[in-house]
């Protein structure tokens, strides 16, 4: 075992929380898969070849002291910020996948694109709520507080809209009606509709909502395949007890071309105390 992998180990060990940037991945020359087949398939991807690279560089801990509880796991060559002077030209948009129930994650998760970008504000975020067990129904009671922390998002100007992802008319009604800022986008997943529905399509026209379509799964990374990735970036066994707390997918698209500048992940995760 080299002296990278023995570091990564013990720093794993040592951790509570583990924050990841994958950097941009319009260069996909770092991944293994150039052509990954889904969503799911890439970030489990981004996550084994950043821990990966970021532990080939990582000098070992010269003391147990050293070792610190929170992990910033980054490739700052892969990452491109953006400067004051092209913003007004890039549009950032962000869609935010939450695998807890905590609320708080999704300030946290804005405040850390904004920094990882440089960015004061995100120009749009949808939001995907933590995936519900078959049998269960999403409701608007389910949706109203990630909601409303998005709502304190827009009104403190983190973020300029905020959008919804696979809501039908009826729950995309109620949302409108009860929210104060309204949703300006729904992403609509084509795997569980190739057209989309007349009664939708009228509602989101009506009061100007953008429908959207996307192809993510209903669990964008699930646990295993998040602990597979870190198992297989650091040879350890030891990471069951590492969980997801949220992943945040971003793009920054130039507004006068229409192509996309930069893509990445960013990816919080915490190890549950024994």
């Amino acid at each position: 075992m080299d002296t990278h992998t023995t570091s990564a180990k013990v720093l794993l060990n040592h951790a509570t929380t583990l924050n990841l940037h994958t950097g941009n991945l319009v260069n996909r020359s770092r991944l293994k898969k150039k052509c990954p087949s889904s969503p799911s398939e890439e970030i489990q991807d981004c996550v084994r070849a950043t821990l990966s690279e970021w532990f080939a560089t990582i000098p070992p801990p010269t003391s147990p002291t050293d070792l610190p509880d929170t992990i910033d796991c980054s490739i700052p060559q892969a990452t491109e910020a953006i400067t004051p002077e092209e913003r007004e030209e890039l549009k950032v948009s962000v869609k935010l996948f939450i695998c807890e129930a905590d609320l708080s994650s999704i300030k946290d998760a804005v405040d850390k694109a904004c920094q990882a970008l440089a960015v004061s504000q995100l120009d749009s975020v949808i939001i995907a709520p933590p995936a519900l067990p078959e049998e269960v129904s999403q409701t608007l009671d389910n949706l109203q507080p990630a909601w409303s922390e998005l709502e304190g998002l827009v009104q403190s100007h983190k973020i300029a809209t905020i959008g919804t992802s696979d809501l039908d008319k009826e729950l995309l009604e109620q949302l409108y009606n009860w929210a104060q800022v309204k949703p300006s986008s729904n992403q609509v997943n084509l795997a569980s509709c190739c057209v989309m529905p007349p009664d939708l399509t009228a509602f989101a026209k009506e009061f100007d909502i953008q429908l959207l379509t996307h192809n993510d799964p209903k669990e964008l990374i699930t646990a295993a395949s998040f602990q597979e990735a870190v198992q297989e970036s650091t040879q350890d066994l030891k990471v069951a007890d590492w969980r997801l707390e949220w992943v945040l997918r971003y793009s920054i698209i130039v507004k006068s071309r229409g192509i996309i500048k930069a893509k990445g992940y960013l990816v919080h995760a915490k190890r549950r105390s024994l």
